[in-house]
């Protein structure tokens, strides 16, 4: 499924990838031994059409190793929730809440496996917001994924928006459109350092998501 959609994108869409902080050497080492893929501006359930940038090692990894935490509303879809359920080797249905659901995902995580993740939790819509007119911001529980894992690799990648190619609501894409999308590779045992206060939860919430923010209107491509 995931190679189906690889050939989809790259027949009808045109990608672009740039790397992020000097990230440069072969492709297949940049995408390679992620524990956490963090996707930020997240703009349309059209985004797999981003699988036309990694190797083919690491949708094979997704395929069988990764752990997709995916929203009740998303996965009720009839169409939608069933291709999702393809797209990661496991994919827990969480409540957006901190509760058992969220607990399932954190102890899910182990050295060989990979979290997928859109860390703001939602859609943003034309007009730059959600569907309830809130800015776009970054949901603490990436922080909770980054303190279990403790080290690492972690792949940011940041879309450039797909506004132009299927906004919510809409059903069908606009072929032939160029999606660009940057990408960051950070070590996470680093990352957790840079943040200060590891004893503190909600400050390294708050670190965590502010940094996350920061980081994604800095280095998204335009659209």
């Amino acid at each position: 499924m995931l190679l189906a959609a690889k050939g989809f994108s790259r027949v009808f869409f045109r990608l672009e990838v740039t790397g992020v902080g000097g990230l440069g050497g072969p492709p297949e080492e940049v995408w390679k031994d992620i524990r956490l893929t963090a996707f930020l501006n997240h703009t349309s359930l059209f985004e797999w059409l981003f699988a036309a940038a990694p190797p083919n090692h690491f949708l094979y990894r997704m395929a069988t190793k990764a752990v997709l935490p995916s929203a009740e509303k998303t996965m009720k879809r009839p169409l939608v929730g069933l291709f999702f359920r393809f797209l990661a080797g496991n994919v827990v249905t969480i409540t957006r809440e901190r509760d058992e659901t969220w607990e399932q995902v954190l102890a899910s995580i182990d050295p060989d496996n990979m979290i997928l993740l859109a860390p703001e939790g939602r859609m943003k819509r034309a007009n730059g917001l959600d569907l309830h007119g809130r800015p776009m911001t970054v949901r603490g529980g990436v922080a909770d994924i980054l303190r279990v894992m403790g080290e690492g690799r972690m792949l940011l990648a940041y879309s450039g928006g797909l506004h132009h190619v299927q906004a919510p609501g809409e059903r069908l894409p606009r072929l032939f459109k160029t999606i660009r999308l940057a990408v960051e590779v950070i070590d996470i045992a680093g990352y957790i350092k840079s943040m200060g206060h590891p004893s503190d939860h909600d400050r390294f919430r708050l670190a965590v998501k502010a940094d996350l923010e920061r980081r994604r209107d800095l280095h998204c491509p335009e659209g």
